[in-house]
């Protein structure tokens, strides 16, 4: 894209329980417990989704969403249909839960792989938006392991974002959060950014949105096999230890008998 007139922008996003009641892991625990709970999208991503949104819509260009998880997990694609988001595509992992033993570098390949299909078929996407975590096992890695595996500039914790032309081609603008205050970048694109909650307000989306989404076709592919796993490991609390104190006396009385206790443990000597 030499100049800001129709940029494809992805923006991805998670299937996550809920978080209106309480959260309780799974026997193993290395999994949420989701039996009696709902399904949502991050936060952070429901911004992703309205920056991808408001781009295409300014710049008459497209914004597709992209989740790789469950077969349920269309639910949180049609959402972001209804918001406003040109088209979907779900990397199906199965079976509800089926998507728990990929991990950020498993996720991160998946997302690349499905970039250069479409770069390969001349559809390629100009900037990749992601939540800057995820907030049911909050990995902060995908966005940065995706940006490595295409070959392309990053910035995480982007509160605001706008497209320009630049002197050699579209440029992103991001706002963010350092640790000494606001910090700005300016990106080539293609670019991926991670997004956070702060001054993108996500919209709620309109009834005919939503009849519109119901509608709307999904590209469903088959998510690539784990490799990576996601290196969770289950920590235990080791047992308690029984203890037992002794009462060596009060006052002057228990002098004699400390320095018994004192001489036992050799601390000090007759």
């Amino acid at each position: 894209m030499t100049d800001t007139s129709r940029p494809h922008v992805l923006v991805c996003v998670k299937r996550v329980p809920g978080s209106s009641g309480q959260i309780l892991l799974s026997q193993d625990g290395q999994s949420v417990d989701t039996r009696h709970v709902g399904y949502t999208t991050s936060p952070h991503e429901e911004c992703a989704v309205e920056a991808a949104v408001q781009l295409a819509a300014d710049h008459d260009g497209t914004a597709t969403v992209l989740t790789l998880g469950p077969d349920d997990a269309i639910e949180q694609l049609r959402d972001a249909l209804a918001m406003g988001v040109t088209s979907a595509v779900h990397l199906t992992t199965g079976e509800e839960g089926s998507g728990d033993a990929y991990g950020p570098a498993d996720v991160a390949a998946a997302i690349a792989g499905l970039c250069r299909q479409r770069a390969e078929a001349g559809t390629g996407f100009d900037l990749v938006l992601l939540g800057n975590d995820a907030a049911d096992t909050g990995d902060f890695q995908v966005g940065v392991r995706l940006a490595y595996l295409l070959g392309v500039p990053v910035v995480t914790g982007v509160r605001s974002l706008t497209l320009a032309a630049g002197p050699s081609g579209s440029v992103v603008h991001a706002v963010g959060d350092g640790p000494d205050g606001t910090e700005e970048y300016e990106l080539p694109l293609p670019a991926v950014l991670t997004v956070k909650e702060g001054e993108i307000s996500p919209r709620y989306p309109s009834i005919p949105g939503r009849l519109k989404a119901k509608k709307a076709p999904v590209d469903v592919q088959p998510a690539p096999a784990v490799v990576d796993g996601t290196g969770r490991r289950r920590l235990v609390l080791p047992p308690e230890t029984s203890s037992s104190v002794q009462i060596l006396g009060t006052g002057p009385e228990a002098a004699a008998a400390l320095v018994d206790v004192l001489e036992q443990i050799g601390v000090v000597s007759r």
